[in-house]
């Protein structure tokens, strides 16, 4: 359960755990099988570490364009929908 636990915190799939469950068994397994797993897990990691950097950066714009008060013009709102940002933020 341990190496489980471990490969799921790391992110891996729950058909990636079971893949690497199962060479982690088999004593004659070559490890390049299990490098090729973790290496495209890598880049799986870094392609979602893009795109949650690029949802930031965006939601810090808006957030900071938004004035925050009684006024129903949001810039948050206008991104989400896709619309031009209001006049007058």
């Amino acid at each position: 359960m341990r190496f489980v636990k471990r490969a799921r915190t790391l992110g891996f799939s729950v058909e990636e755990t079971a893949t690497l469950l199962g060479l982690w068994q088999d004593k004659s397994r070559a490890s390049a099988e299990v490098k090729d797993i973790a290496t495209a897990h890598i880049g799986a990691l870094e392609t979602k570490i893009t795109e949650l950097q690029s949802m930031v950066k965006t939601l810090k714009h808006s957030a900071h364009c938004c004035s925050g008060d009684e006024r129903p013009n949001c810039p948050i709102l206008d991104d989400l929908a896709g619309t031009p940002a209001s006049k007058g933020h």
